[in-house]
């Protein structure tokens, strides 16, 4: 029998919006499972534990565990588990979020997860003594943003070219159907200095991104409505067909999506509120 599985959620305060989409608490009732994946997202990634460190393995890789941890952008899934970890707070960071809360571009943190600590130092060590004396979900959001707002998030755009900012926000609002050559010609740069430059500041190439993104939302949807044909699925985000879309389901999330439904699905499937990205609980 499957542990019951809590979740709860808001949207991250006005300032902070930019830099943060959204703040979820998440608790097992039971011992979590062996295996969780968390899916590439347009989204940086930050857990906070409420009781055991939490276990993450790149593919190939052996276990690595942390109390508090800061993911980067990455186009392959990680594998969660190996880990008595029931509780936690996960944050779902943008790239601007990186520069503007902790001083550093998303490309440093591109396809690594570092300790919190190690870009917070004492006040994260703190912070989680703090979450774990308080015992309602929004009282330890409110002391989450707290922290974060005494950041300064107003230094967001120190070194951030308005081209790259341009070119991530194009690529986001088309969920990747731009081409990396058009997005070059409205920044005035050639493909491969916009791939270069990109690739430094966001830890992703513009045409991996734009798969990430394609396949952030056939999760979105998948999730809202399990029984979406998938052929009817990848007509919609223009994928070639059916074979296509499941391919790239393959290299992202390493499984098929009905692997992944029927594996992960009842656990996430309730996470519709807030925004849309591909799931809490996904580093």
């Amino acid at each position: 029998m499957a542990p019951e599985f809590e979740l709860r959620g808001r949207s991250a305060t006005p300032a902070l919006r930019p830099f943060v989409a959204e703040l979820v608490g998440y608790a097992y009732s039971g011992d979590p499972p062996a295996l969780h994946r968390g899916l590439p997202s347009q989204f940086l990634t930050v857990v906070i534990s409420l009781d055991e460190p939490l276990g993450v393995a790149w593919p190939g890789a052996p276990v690595d565990k942390f109390d508090m941890l800061i993911s980067g952008l990455h186009s392959r899934a990680v594998a969660i588990g190996d880990s008595p970890n029931r509780s936690g707070i996960q944050l779902a960071l943008t790239p601007a979020g990186a520069r503007a809360l902790f001083g550093v571009p998303a490309g440093e943190l591109g396809s690594i997860v570092v300790d919190l600590d190690a870009l917070l130092g004492r006040p994260a060590k703190q912070l989680a003594d703090q979450l774990q004396a308080i015992p309602a979900w929004e009282q330890r959001f409110d002391r989450i943003e707290g922290l974060l707002l005494e950041q300064d998030p107003g230094r967001v755009s120190d070194g951030l070219r308005p081209e790259l900012g341009w070119a991530w926000r194009r690529l986001r609002e088309s969920a990747g159907a731009i081409s990396v050559q058009e997005l070059a010609q409205e920044v005035g740069w050639s493909r491969r200095h916009l791939t270069d430059r990109f690739s430094q500041e966001f830890g992703l190439a513009p045409k991996v991104a734009a798969r990430v993104l394609r396949f952030e939302r056939a999760v979105v949807r998948l999730k809202r409505k399990p029984r979406t044909k998938l052929a009817d699925l990848a007509a919609d985000l223009g994928y070639a067909d059916q074979a296509h879309l499941t391919r790239e389901w393959h290299a992202l999330a390493g499984c098929s999506p009905r692997q992944w439904m029927i594996e992960e699905l009842p656990f996430v499937q309730d996470d519709q509120a807030g925004t849309e990205h591909s799931g809490r609980h996904e580093h």
